[in-house]
Order: C-alpha cells, then sequence, then structure tokens
C-alpha cells in the first residue's frame, strides 16, 4: 500500500499541469541588492540566473526564496555580447542570403489571453496561434518563408517540451535561419504594456535557456535582436532572462523563446507587436530592413518613372521646336522650360510614404 500512494505522488508530480503558473498564481518577483524590483516572471526562479534589463543592466540571482517566491540579483554590470559567440552568430547568418526561412512553434500550445478569448487557458484555438499566425504573415511580408506549426503538446506541464522537441526536430530538417517558439507570459499586463510609434501594443520579452552547449549563440542572437529593437523601436522588447534550462534551444544556435505579451492583457496588443518584432529580426538576420529595401525600391521606381517622363517630353519639345520654328535657340528654350516645370512638379516633390508596410 506504501509503495502504491509513492507511485501515485510520483504521477501527480509528473504529469501535473502548471495551470498556477499560467494564471499567474506562480509568479516570481526579482529584486536588486538594494531593494529595487527589477521584473517578474512566471515560472520559478533559480540561482544562478541571469537578467538584462531594458536598459541593458546585466543582474545575477544570488538567492531565491521559494515560499515568499522572490529572488535577490546581484548587479554584474553593463550587458556586452561575449565576442567568440558574437563572431560564431555572424558566421552563421551571412549566409542567408537566397532562401530566407524562419521555423516556428508554441510548446505551451494552450496559452491564451482572457480580455480576448475569454480564459487563459484553451485546449482548442489558443489564442497563441493568432498570435503566432500574425507574426508568420509579417515575416511573410518580408520576403521571409515562415513556417510556422500549429502542434499541440498538452497538457501544459514539465513535459511539454520533451513532446515539442519532436516537432521542433523537424522542422529544423528544412534549415532555417532561426527556430522561435511563441509564448506568453502570465504577470500583470502593466509589466508588458508599451505604445511604438503612437500604436498601443505588447512588449516583448527574449528567453533564453542557459543550460545548453549553444548559450552563448542563443544568448547573443537575442542581445543581437534587442539591439537592433532598442534603435528602431524603443520600448519593444522589455528585457532578456537567460534561465535554468534548454527549452530545446540547444537544438539550434539561432533557436529563442519569445514571450509575446501576458494572459491579462488584450491578444490584439501582441499581435499588433508581431509586425515590429518581425521588422527587427529581419534586420538582425538579414541586413537592412526588409520593409525598408521595398520602400527604397518603391522610391526608386517613382523617380525612374519622373526622368522617364521628363525625357520623352523633352524629345517632343524638340521635335515641335524644330517644326513651328527651326531655330535652335527655341528648341533650347522650350527644353529649358519643359524640363523646369517637370522638375519643379514632380521630381522636387518627394512620394507619400507611410513610415511602415501593414
Amino acid at each position: 500500500m506504501k509503495r502504491l500512494l509513492v507511485l501515485l505522488a510520483l504521477l501527480l508530480a509528473v504529469g501535473l499541469p502548471a495551470h498556477a503558473e499560467m494564471d499567474g498564481e506562480c509568479v516570481y518577483t526579482l529584486f536588486s541588492a538594494d531593494g529595487r524590483e527589477l521584473t517578474m516572471r512566471a515560472g520559478r526562479m533559480y540561482v544562478g540566473d541571469e537578467y538584462i534589463s531594458g536598459d541593458d543592466r546585466l543582474y545575477r540571482v544570488a538567492s531565491v526564496d521559494d515560499e515568499a517566491r522572490t529572488a535577490i540579483a546581484e548587479y554584474v554590470g553593463e550587458a556586452s555580447v561575449d565576442e567568440a559567440a558574437a563572431t560564431a552568430f555572424a558566421s552563421l547568418i551571412a549566409r542567408a542570403e537566397s532562401e530566407k526561412k524562419i521555423a516556428m512553434y508554441s510548446t505551451h500550445s494552450d496559452e491564451s489571453y482572457v480580455p480576448s478569448d475569454g480564459e487563459s487557458s484553451k485546449l482548442e484555438d489558443a489564442g497563441i496561434y493568432d498570435v503566432g499566425e500574425a507574426l508568420a504573415e509579417s515575416f511573410e511580408e518580408r520576403g521571409i518563408d515562415a513556417v510556422y506549426s500549429r502542434e499541440t503538446f498538452h497538457p501544459h506541464d514539465a513535459g511539454a517540451y520533451r513532446r515539442s522537441r519532436r516537432t521542433a526536430e523537424e522542422l529544423l530538417k528544412d534549415g532555417p535561419d532561426a527556430l522561435l517558439d511563441i509564448h506568453r507570459d502570465a504577470i500583470p499586463a502593466e509589466q508588458y504594456e508599451t505604445e511604438v510609434d503612437g500604436e498601443d501594443v505588447s512588449m516583448v520579452r527574449l528567453f533564453v535557456g542557459r543550460s545548453n552547449p549553444n548559450g552563448d549563440e542563443n544568448r547573443a542572437f537575442a542581445q543581437q535582436i534587442k539591439a537592433v529593437a532598442d534603435e528602431e523601436y524603443p520600448g519593444l522588447i522589455k528585457d532578456i532572462y537567460i534561465g535554468k534550462g534548454n527549452y530545446n534551444q540547444e537544438l539550434y544556435p539561432r533557436a529563442l523563446l519569445l514571450e509575446m505579451g501576458t494572459h491579462a492583457m488584450e491578444k490584439e496588443k501582441a499581435m499588433a507587436s508581431a509586425d515590429y518584432i518581425a521588422d527587427v529580426i529581419s534586420q538582425v538576420l538579414y541586413g537592412e530592413s526588409a520593409v525598408a529595401e521595398e520602400k527604397g525600391a518603391a522610391d526608386s521606381g517613382v523617380a525612374s518613372g519622373v526622368f522617364w517622363v521628363i525625357g520623352a517630353v523633352i524629345v517632343i519639345a524638340v521635335i515641335y521646336a524644330l517644326a513651328s520654328t527651326g531655330r535652335l535657340s527655341a528648341i533650347w528654350g522650350k527644353i529649358r522650360r519643359t524640363a523646369s516645370e517637370m522638375t519643379g512638379g514632380a521630381a522636387g516633390k518627394k512620394p507619400d510614404r507611410s513610415d511602415r508596410e501593414r
């Protein structure tokens, strides 16, 4: 009987869904050594975890009180990218010039957004898939082949990453340039609410597993994304958390977990942030912003069209002048007047451009 009870306890421990974590009940708060609140996260914090704040200050967790669900972190210094990891990262992305591919999946495939979905967990049609699809569409608009798996990995327990690992391995067979696991957090909404380019969106937290051989490259990837986002869209990236575990990131040097908002905020804000983070990741992986390239091409086409029109009108003016006067001076005068009118009316005016493409 005693053995049966022990076995039952073990089975419950292994298979118990982590709904407490999802509903914000298992939220840990991180404090600095002088008592300032640094951040919160849904899930345990461990000694040795590291945290890069929004202002690029690096902290390392020195102690954890599991009963109070708090942790104390020591300030290490300004966050910097490991040079060796950065070099390896640069060499890995250099090949991504012709075929652009990004693979995505969602390990916690029940995660949803209460204000929009009605509950924080849905076994079917979870809100996280809408966010993932929005991100995939944003990549596609930038000429990137984005594959987003809608496989489910229920229940939301300790085995979810083991189950999603098989999908991650399948996605990697096509040789993507990055592997992204799309999640949402479970902390208060105000922790993620922000505004970018005048639009209400959710912040994005980048999560790196520190217990894997690709940890340095994963971290360099996250820091590259944050650096570009801080320059292009200040406030978009909430922070970077480097936590205990691997989160399947040992499978690939450019694997990353994205926390797209939190359960307590509107799903639409997370979907809106997808376009911004897609632009940032596109810049990190492939250089110049795909949006900027497309706009540049459009502007170039407009300018080219203007000059073609000017050239055609000048030719017509020459023919007309010869036919009506036969004098070279008349030809030149008409050409100058025509060119002046065209350049003043079209070439001197820049075409309207929206801040970014939708």
